[in-house]
């Protein structure tokens, strides 16, 4: 027995899932016989198959799938008028389907498949629409939040701007304060070591200690 594959699905696995479980549906047996198939021919289990076709698979071929079992049916009735029309006698010959039965059966089937696919394809027309409004509706969100993001990078730019001008202004300011801080102070110093006199009675000066 091959190694059981655990590797992602291929469409080429899905269209050989879908081809046989059409085929055994078409003939009357069981999805499990066709899931047992299948496991043989690409690798995988029964399963994994029928696990596969019920979650992905099967909704792709809503319409081929009516269409089997509207052929199986036919199959099933076609049987039946047979042995309705076997002779009673052994040796007689078998009694021939009346003209063009098989054609207008064959007919019957495409019509029914018509129908069933001209209604999977409303129902994707509408759930497509749905899609277009819904992309729609999200583009318009899209652009309206990448309208407010432009706006708010406009205030954070001018806020940085006015920060960083504020800075300026205030290290500039700091610079001046201490420029006029040292001033005063060599002033005040060289007020302090300027010498002092005063007259005394002679009307002379004298320095004052």
């Amino acid at each position: 027995m091959s190694a059981v594959r655990q590797d992602a699905w291929s469409a080429d696995d899905d269209l050989i899932l879908a081809e046989v479980t059409l085929r055994h549906i078409r003939e009357g047996s069981t999805q499990l016989s066709a899931f047992e198939e299948v496991g043989e021919r690409i690798g995988r289990t029964p399963a994994a198959c029928g696990f596969r076709w019920n979650s992905c698979v099967r909704k792709n071929y809503e319409a081929a799938i009516q269409l089997a079992k509207a052929q199986r049916q036919q199959r099933m009735q076609m049987k039946k008028q047979k042995k309705k029309q076997a002779p009673e006698g052994e040796g007689a010959a078998p009694k021939a389907l009346p003209a063009g039965m098989e054609e207008s059966i064959s007919i019957d089937a495409v019509i029914r498949f018509l129908k069933a696919w001209k209604g999977t394809y409303q129902e994707l027309s509408k759930q497509v629409k749905s899609l277009q409004r819904e992309l729609q509706e999200k583009e318009e969100a899209l652009a309206a939040l990448r309208k407010e993001n432009e706006e708010l990078r406009n205030q954070v730019n001018s806020v940085e701007h006015n920060f960083h001008s504020v800075t300026d202004d205030y290290k500039a300011l700091l610079k001046i304060m201490e420029r006029a801080r040292k001033m005063a102070f060599l002033a005040e110093e060289d007020q302090e070591n300027r010498a002092k006199f005063k007259m005394d009675a002679n009307g002379n000066l004298e320095r004052v200690e």
